[in-house]
């Protein structure tokens, strides 16, 4: 649990029921953007929207276990463990009304807190949900992410193939974890307002599939970013991150 300031930034680390994640903090306020990384990724390619939403709140970027620094657990979590595990951080570490952000994989882990653990969290940010009904299998995911690599700028790439080194030999067993999560059976149990996040052109969160999601939630609205793929939270944020200002608002 120490903590290492640099400038207004501090890192610390969380532990509960045999995982660890890595925290990130910086600004100050009362509303906390607290951002969940998808599969593969880290909290350091959260840097452009932290940099951006820190203007307007304290800002948390993790490590989930088994990516960025945050060490492997001795088993591959299920979405829902990882889940737990932030519900048991905010309860713990996290004062304040969150926004919970997450991104791709983080959108299912986002899903099962507010689910699991109702009143953790005020609003949730779905960005590029995960996993499409229609393509849960290793294949076609695979697949639509090598699309959406093709059109993606050398900076994500850079940091999807650093973040995805450090994911490690178990990232195919963190893989099956993600594709085996059904998040629809979790959308009606969602009580706080969401907003469901969509690059125009990302061809692995079709358009169908984030306005089955966002028509499933009690309270869900869908906004679609043009000119944007798959890593809209990661190149050049600040279009996700005026629309999430405004719903945060």
């Amino acid at each position: 649990m120490d903590a290492e300031p640099t400038d207004d930034v501090s890192v610390s680390t969380f532990t509960a029921a045999g995982c660890t994640l890595v925290a990130e903090t910086r600004g100050s306020g009362e509303t906390v953007f607290l951002l969940v990384h998808g599969i593969g990724m880290g909290r350091t390619v959260f840097a452009d929207a932290a940099g951006l939403l820190r203007r307007h709140g304290r800002v948390i970027a993790i490590d989930l276990p088994g990516y960025g620094e945050a060490p492997e657990p001795a088993r591959t979590p299920a979405i829902e463990r990882l889940a737990d595990l932030v519900a048991a951080f905010i309860v713990e570490r996290v004062p304040g009304r969150v926004v919970l952000v997450g991104h791709s994989m983080g959108t299912q882990v986002a899903i099962e807190v507010a689910a699991r653990h109702p009143g953790t969290v005020s609003r949730l940010v779905l960005a590029a949900p995960t996993v499409d009904a229609r393509a849960r299998r290793a294949l076609p995911q695979m697949w639509r992410l090598l699309r959406d690599l093709t059109d993606e700028h050398p900076k994500v790439i850079l940091a999807g193939a650093r973040e995805y080194l450090r994911a490690g030999p178990w990232l195919r067993r963190k893989f099956r974890a993600m594709l085996a999560h059904a998040p629809e059976d979790s959308l009606d149990r969602v009580r706080v307002p969401v907003l469901v996040l969509r690059g125009e052109e990302d061809p692995v969160s079709p358009r169908g599939w984030c306005r089955f999601i966002a028509e499933s939630l009690p309270d869900g609205r869908l906004e679609e970013i043009p000119d944007r793929g798959h890593e809209t939270m990661i190149r050049d944020a600040a279009p996700a991150v005026a629309r999430i200002l405004l719903f945060a608002s």
